[in-house]
């Protein structure tokens, strides 16, 4: 007897990838508040166009500047990536890599000289990739998971507005940008559950009527 699958099942996978890599955050963050690792959390920052402050672009990501400010990141983190690896799993890794260091290159590049430190760029990103994945890709799922982070995410777009004290909203609006990219990049790979069903062949088409009927002679109709 096979064995049915719970609905859940295809979560279950991507939602623990997402909870182990919110949880290398989490144990960075408190790190910090070790003896051994007493460095301030600008350290491992961005610095825009500055050598010291390239390192940041792998670093930056991983550290928060309080509790608040890490919790904030980790919620919809934890969302982006279960949704990106359930439902985009071909493109899961290489997406969350290009959107993580060109959201990085990005920051370095055009931002404020000032340090750039946590996820929010990244989300930003993630939510970015999978809103305009419903754009260039124009499938059913695609297109409904595009229509959730709208109403789930609206809130967000305030975010990119600039002077906002002590947020990087440039972080955000350049994330969103790379997610953009990142969306089209990878707008061929196709899920297999994305790919149109195969066309069944047509029955051959049969007349209602025989068409010998309407070509009889009068005289054979007469005849009948």
């Amino acid at each position: 007897m096979q064995e049915e699958r719970s609905p859940a099942q295809p979560f279950a996978g991507p939602f623990w990838t997402a909870v182990r890599m919110v949880a290398v955050l989490w144990v960075i963050h408190l790190l910090r508040y070790l003896p051994l690792f007493p460095w301030p959390a600008t350290d491992l920052g961005i610095y825009p166009r500055r050598l010291f402050g390239l390192s940041g672009i792998l670093t930056a990501p991983l550290t928060h500047s309080s509790w608040t400010h890490l919790t904030s990141n980790s919620v919809p983190l934890l969302a982006m990536i279960t949704v990106i690896w359930a439902f985009y799993r071909r493109v899961s890794w290489p997406a969350f890599l290009m959107v993580y260091a060109l959201t990085g290159v990005a920051v370095w590049i055009f931002a404020r000289p000032v340090f750039h430190i946590g996820a929010s760029g990244v989300v930003y990103g993630l939510v970015s990739f999978v809103f305009w994945s419903g754009i260039f890709r124009r499938s059913l799922k695609s297109v409904v998971l595009a229509l959730i982070v709208v109403l789930v995410y609206t809130p967000m777009f305030a975010g990119v507005l600039p002077n906002q004290e002590g947020i990087s909203w440039e972080s955000h609006l350049l994330g969103g940008f790379v997610g953009i990219f990142v969306a089209w990049w990878f707008r061929q790979d196709i899920e297999p559950e994305e790919q149109a069903p195969p066309a069944l062949p047509q029955e051959e088409l049969r007349p209602f009527l025989d068409p010998d009927t309407f070509e009889r002679t009068r005289s054979e109709r007469e005849g009948w």
